[in-house]
């Protein structure tokens, strides 16, 4: 009230120094809770039904997109790789992928340079969502920390995704192959019908049986020359083992091919993250990006790195590439000898020489460095989008 002094006890009291009073701390926020910050979640299970799905979309999406960039590419190499007849002539040359291209389309129109999409599609779904998936849980359990990342470690990783997702969708391929390499003028073979063809052909191996020298033959009143020139026969096979004709290059392809094209794009994006100049080559990390990820690239940055990813694999892994095609072509072309690895790269060397193990490189570099290029954007990006 006016006029009124304080007590005594109230004056005592206002002289006596206040300790200061800290500052209430706020309830901590639940991670789950709609207001968590990000540095607040937890790391998604790589194991997770919920990341396994989400990292096969975005792979097989990534892998569809890659390819149907460079299709028309991707028919003329095949119809180079594969002998072709009617496109030897091509072969060994820009000019010569131009005059191919030309020859298809005035043949086939624009639908004859996606010739063989359909089923390339069909299959690259499956391979690259199960390559992209078994790449990630592959390294999880290679590369459980930081510090065991090394790049043996990588490759190891990459070569073994690979080769898993090609032993499951090996057989699409093989039909792809066999729709890209048909020139007939009378009209295009069904998806059915090529399937079927694969299915009936029977294929001869031959048998290294001993007892079949010159030698042998001249003792046996037979002419070692004749018996050189027609070696035994093995029964003939046919059936569903059909579908996997030139398994064993691909396998072998695969190797150096999936495992130097993850650890160059992995070890490219490392240089590319360098503290020196991430400021030019990364972006800021997205809401939704999991602790311990690193800085998602700029998009050129992204695209120059799986470039480089496919020039590197794809020079890597040619030769085999090419002992593949012949082989896979074999029941379409020839007598139906069924050829093995080392027969099909005498035959190589035979025609070509040592540079028909890389006839149509020129083309794969034009074909592999956007398509690796985009697969690894796509992939990563669809990573950011999906919060993995």
């Amino acid at each position: 009230m006016p006029g009124v002094l304080p007590s005594r006890r109230t004056r005592e009291a206002s002289d006596v120094p206040r300790t200061p009073v800290a500052p209430r701390e706020e309830p901590a926020i639940c991670p789950t809770h709609d207001e968590a910050q990000v540095s607040l979640k937890a790391p998604k299970d790589k194991r997770s039904f919920d990341y396994v799905w989400r990292s096969g979309v975005a792979g097989g999406l990534a892998g569809c997109a890659a390819k149907t960039i460079v299709a028309p590419l991707d028919r003329v190499k095949i119809l180079f790789q594969s002998h072709n007849p009617h496109f030897v002539k091509y072969t060994g040359s820009w000019s010569g992928v131009v005059l191919a291209v030309k020859d298809i389309y005035r043949q086939d129109g624009s639908v004859g340079l996606f010739k063989g999409h359909s089923a390339t599609l069909l299959r690259i779904f499956p391979y690259a969502a199960i390559k992209f998936l078994a790449y990630e849980q592959i390294r999880a359990i290679v590369i459980p920390q930081k510090d065991k990342e090394t790049p043996f470690r990588r490759l190891i990783s990459g070569s073994l995704a690979g080769v898993t997702s090609v032993f499951f969708t090996y057989p699409l391929e093989l039909i792809r192959v066999r729709l890209a390499f048909e020139t007939k003028k009378e009209g295009r073979s069904s998806l059915r019908s090529i399937c079927k063809q694969i299915y009936q052909e029977r294929h001869y191996t031959k048998l290294t049986l001993p007892g079949t020298d010159a030698a042998v033959a001249s003792a046996s009143g037979i002419r070692g020359a004749v018996a050189a020139a027609a070696p035994p026969l093995a029964p003939p096979s046919f059936g569903l083992a059909n579908f996997y004709r030139g398994f064993t290059p691909t396998l072998l392809g695969m190797l150096p091919y999936a495992g130097m094209s993850f650890l160059t794009h992995d070890t490219v994006g490392d240089l590319l993250r360098h503290p020196a100049i991430a400021q030019y080559t990364t972006l800021r990390k997205p809401e939704n990006s999991p602790p311990g990820k690193p800085a998602p690239l700029r998009s050129w940055a992204e695209l120059s790195a799986g470039g480089i990813a496919g020039v590197v694999s794809q020079t890597a892994s040619y030769p085999l590439e090419v002992i593949r095609r012949r082989m896979q072509v074999a029941g379409a072309v020839g007598d139906g000898h069924r050829m093995r690895v080392g027969e099909t790269a005498k035959l190589i060397m035979r025609e070509r020489g040592f540079r028909g193990f890389f006839v149509g490189l020129t083309i794969g570099y034009a074909k592999v460095m956007p398509m690796a290029a985009a697969a690894f954007y796509t992939y990563e990006r669809l990573k950011m989008r999906f919060g993995i």
